[in-house]
């Protein structure tokens, strides 16, 4: 599992990369992630889509 820094990173990567929709994009990763057992990576993509919620603020979900 990857470290809370390592977290903050890819969020704000995949944030830089996809704007809005990077959300989506880290659930969908999430998605595939579970349906081939990854639940280690699944854990991480989790914990990256919160982490792109917060960057994005309320109200903008």
């Amino acid at each position: 599992m990857l470290d809370p820094l390592k977290i903050s990173e890819y969020a704000r990567a995949l944030y830089r990369a996809h704007g809005n929709k990077a959300e989506a994009e880290a659930a969908s990763r999430l998605r595939q992630s579970e349906q081939t057992g990854n639940q280690d990576e699944a854990e991480n993509w989790r914990r990256i889509r919160q982490a792109i919620s917060q960057l994005r603020g309320p109200g903008q979900a």
